[in-house]
């Protein structure tokens, strides 16, 4: 039996079972050929993994148990090993549980073809003969001129304008250079290694693009200090005019890739250069004091994990997985952290830290603050539970009024990593959470906007976004979506003041080593603390659904001269489960701007603006919409100490808050609600 391997509709696997044995030819991206037929030992199969981050030969040892669950015909089966598969539509059994799922289509008991999702890709595994079946048939349809081979150019060194040196690998089609043909290009920058996983690319190569990926500066390869953010506008634009310049290049470059990734896609457009036709933007990362790492003006503490993955030139992922973040958090000044923890200093951390307010080199980091260019035709892709997604929603702000057919988002209930999890923390998401079709949209965009194909993309609704609850794909032609009205909900409760102790903060639910700081999480037990304000509605008796962001304003008054205010919505079930769908945070005396702080008097009123994070929910019949108020959130945002000096004091003080209801000092929250 021969089942062929897929990756975003390329051809790159032929898999044999005979017998108890599996065998595989695979497509060598260099040269263009198949290799010979032989046994899939550990290094073939780690070579797929890279593609599609499943073990394929995995799959083969399992299927017997897996047809025998599907057979079987329950709605859910378990394998020996603990694998979890739920039904859907009598077509398939989709993973459970499990980051990268596989999706098991199956007929008359057999599975047909397995279906791999990713961020940005899909990878399909499917009997011969009937790719028809999958997302192949729309891959067919689009894309019927043959591969190309990969030619690997070589390691270049890009000089920016202030004399560093930025790393750069270029693989062009073979059959093109062969041919001088000049190619457009897909650009990666990269902090992670240019090297990591660069396999993934070679998609684009294989369809007529050149792959350009870069060390971003101070990374890896690449010279110069590794300062976040804080180069990449200039060193976006010198790499474009350099591509541009080369014999093998038609001068017109694209950009891809996802969080940082995504970044530095934004910040290349903001340079204005004429050469970026396009961009693929997933889990984008935005400004400092709107994203990371300065949500709100407070501090990060999220992010502590990443940071320390990034602490020398060369990643280092092992440094995220810890025991003791909890003492790790609670070290004082924060500057001590990096050599308490690592025993070394992690510098950019520390400049950080020598910048408490926005200033110039906050502004100098944003994309956002330094966007003067033109409209790019930018596909944008992120979810309800992404880290980064207030990223996404300033980039959602700077397109909304761009040019018709410039920009097309899809948003899913999806964290940082993407569309790869049916179940975050714990919380279903639904039996059509999934997508399968991502990398070719992708690809279509490139297409259209790189070749003149006419494939009508740029025609295609606007917005495609997934309303959890209801657990449907929907589409609009503007974000938040047209069939939505602004709906004020005045906040009232059984108490209007509490008292926030930052020696005791409240609990962000999340496990610091995932590096997920975004996801849903049952916060039933947390809410009982007497430091949260609760605010919910009436049990629904017939659907409601909210999709887009909040805007919260509160009127508070406080004893102390600042203070943080973490605002989230959740859904309250039959049970009483409390999920987390969307929060915001700000720092009190950023309340009118980042720039300078304004300290609060005792017995003054307030104004406390709060814009939340994105989503689209269907509250069911049976539960209810609420509304928390609260001071802190270990984990999320270092413990503001109610001083002057915030978040990086060791002198704490309580806090009294007190939180208006009532009279001319009315809190409330706006929110989308579709008609």
């Amino acid at each position: 039996m021969q089942w062929n391997f897929y990756l975003s509709g390329i051809l790159y696997g032929k898999f044999y079972e005979c017998g108890n044995e599996i065998f595989v030819e695979t497509w060598d991206a260099m040269t263009g050929e198949w290799t010979p037929k032989e046994a899939v030992t550990e290094e073939k199969d780690a070579y797929f993994k890279i593609l599609c981050s499943r073990s394929i030969s995995e799959f083969f040892k399992n299927k017997e148990e897996y047809e025998a669950g599907i057979q079987n015909g329950e709605p859910e089966f378990w394998t020996s090993g603990g694998e979890r598969f739920t039904n859907r539509r009598k077509e398939s059994y989709f993973q459970r549980e499990q980051k990268f799922p596989k999706d098991l289509f199956y007929e008359d008991g057999k599975i047909y073809a397995v279906l791999m999702s990713g961020r940005d890709y899909a990878a399909v595994l499917v009997k011969d003969g009937l790719e028809d079946r999958t997302i192949l048939a729309k891959w067919k349809e689009l894309f019927r001129e043959p591969v190309q081979a990969v030619q690997s150019l070589g390691t270049f060194y890009v000089d920016t304008r202030d004399g560093e040196k930025l790393a750069t690998d270029v693989y062009v089609p073979l059959q093109s250079r062969k041919k001088n043909e000049k190619v457009p290009s897909v650009l990666i920058r990269t902090p992670y290694g240019k090297g990591e996983r660069s396999e993934q690319y070679f998609r684009f190569i294989q369809r007529g693009y050149a792959v350009v990926i870069q060390d971003t500066r101070g990374r890896e390869d690449s010279t110069g200090t590794w300062q976040p953010n804080y180069y990449e506008v200039e060193d976006g634009d010198d790499t474009l005019n350099w591509i541009a310049a080369q014999p093998w290049s038609d001068g017109q470059v694209s950009m891809t890739g996802g969080s940082y990734l995504g970044y530095v896609q934004w910040a290349a457009a903001a340079s204005g250069n004429p050469h970026l036709k396009a961009i693929l933007s997933s889990v984008c990362a935005g400004s400092a004091f709107t994203d990371l790492p300065r949500r709100g003006g407070c501090f990060t503490s999220g992010m502590l994990a990443w940071a320390f993955a990034m602490s020398e030139q060369r990643m280092r992922a092992d440094r995220m997985i810890r025991e003791d973040w909890d003492e790790v958090l609670d070290i004082r000044p924060l500057e001590n952290i990096p050599k308490s923890a690592l025993g070394e200093e992690i510098p950019f951390l520390t400049e950080w830290l020598n910048h408490p307010d926005m200033d110039a080199m906050w502004k100098m980091s944003s994309w956002k603050d330094r966007y003067h260019g033109k409209p790019v035709p930018a596909l944008i892709l992120s979810g309800w539970f992404d880290d980064n997604g207030m990223g996404t929603t300033e980039a959602l702000d700077l397109v909304k009024d761009w040019p018709e057919g410039t920009w097309k988002t899809i948003l899913g209930a999806w964290k940082h990593s993407g569309n790869a999890d049916y179940d975050l923390h714990g919380v279903y998401m639904g039996e059509d959470a999934l997508r399968y079709d991502l990398d070719l949209i992708c690809m279509m965009w490139l297409e259209h906007f790189l070749k003149g194909a006419d494939n009508g993309i740029e025609r295609s609704p606007k917005v495609e976004y997934y309303t959890l609850g209801k657990n449907q794909w929907k589409t609009a032609e503007k974000w938040p979506p047209e069939n939505g009205e602004i709906r004020r909900i005045y906040l009232h409760g059984e108490r209007d003041s509490y008292v926030y102790d930052p020696e005791h903060p409240a609990t962000h639910i999340i496990d610091m080593s995932e590096n997920e700081i975004g996801v849903p999480e049952d916060y039933t037990e947390e809410e009982k603390r007497e430091d949260y304000l609760i605010y919910s509605s009436e049990v629904y008796e017939e659907p409601f659904t909210i999709t887009g962001d909040a805007r919260v304003h509160l009127f508070v008054s406080c004893d102390c001269p600042d203070t943080d205010f973490i605002f989230r919505i959740t859904d309250v079930d039959e049970q009483g489960r409390s999920i987390k769908l969307a929060d915001g945070v700000i720092g009190a005396k950023y309340r009118n701007g980042f720039e300078k702080p304004e300290y609060m008097e005792p017995d003054q009123v307030y104004v406390i603006p709060i814009r939340t994070t994105k989503l689209s929910h269907t509250f069911l019949p049976g539960h209810r919409m609420r509304f928390t108020v609260t001071s802190s959130a270990k984990n999320f945002i270092f413990p503001n100490s109610n001083t002057k000096d915030g978040f990086n004091s060791a002198q704490k003080q309580t806090a009294h808050i007190k939180v208006h209801q009532d009279g001319a000092y009315r809190s409330y929250i706006e929110l989308v609600v579709e008609k």
